[in-house]
């Protein structure tokens, strides 16, 4: 019974993504934009929010299977392969519909985007299927556990679910607000975030060796960046940290063993 404990974290993570689906599916409300106050006359609406706050709670319980499993020092090739699977539904199916509802908002910004056609939005899907190839080459490699090859699946997943906390809780920035429900942004975003998860950029895992702040330089560096843009940047804090992770994960790439 112990061994599957574990495992019941995993598929908390499942049910969130699946949570966060349906909330995102279920946005109806539209955006309006006079062009005299964006912060004012600019609406997220609720539901696509709480679907991004379900894909936090899924990378919480996303992180504590794996304690758990140290901690009830059981480990399985089903627990790996199980793991994969909710992160792709969590942070690849959900971020991808989260993606596809804000490129739908942005066409609604624009004349006649109530008339613009499924194709344009389904690009977001781009992300979803490179979150599925990069959670595959992951399983059949069993050297990434201080590093990465490519950035993690859940790194960018929580990137795309800031978007819309940032759109709906204020970044205090109105010419942030109005980037992020710009089309050409986000479909930069999704190539971006496509790429870095299928590609072979050493990145950092946050697994600490030891104590030595020597060894862990670059982790305790973005974990100070963390902390401060969090205090001062509310959900705007994602994206810088996400920067900062990439910068540092380069710039240590020798402290980036795979």
């Amino acid at each position: 019974m112990t061994k599957q404990i574990p495992n019941l974290f995993t598929l908390a993570n499942l049910v969130f993504g699946c949570i966060a689906i349906v909330l995102a599916l279920q946005t109806q409300t539209v955006i309006i934009y006079t062009g005299e106050d964006f912060s004012s006359s600019f609406d997220i609406p609720e539901n696509l929010s709480l679907a991004a706050l379900c894909l936090y709670a899924a990378a919480l319980v996303d992180f504590l299977d794996g304690f758990v499993a140290r901690m009830c020092k059981v480990s399985s090739e089903m627990g790996k392969q199980l793991d994969s699977l909710a992160d792709v539904v969590s942070f690849g199916a959900a971020p991808g519909v989260i993606l596809y509802q804000l490129l739908r908002m942005s066409y609604m910004r624009e004349e006649n985007g109530m008339d613009v056609s499924m194709l344009w939005m389904l690009p977001a899907f781009i992300l979803t299927a490179a979150a599925a190839y990069r959670l595959a080459k992951f399983n059949l490699d069993t050297e990434q556990y201080y590093g990465f090859k490519g950035v993690p699946t859940p790194a960018a997943g929580l990137l795309v679910a800031s978007l819309p906390l940032i759109l709906h809780y204020g970044s205090g920035m109105i010419n942030v607000n109005e980037l992020l429900v710009n089309k050409w942004l986000l479909y930069g975003l999704i190539l971006l975030l496509s790429w870095l998860m299928v590609s072979n950029l050493p990145i950092l895992a946050m697994k600490f060796k030891d104590f030595s702040i020597a060894n862990n330089l670059p982790r305790v560096i973005l974990v100070v960046i963390g902390i401060l843009s969090a205090v001062f940047l509310k959900w705007l804090a994602v994206p810088v940290i996400f920067i900062a992770y990439i910068i540092l994960s380069l710039a240590f790439k020798n402290k980036t063993t795979t």
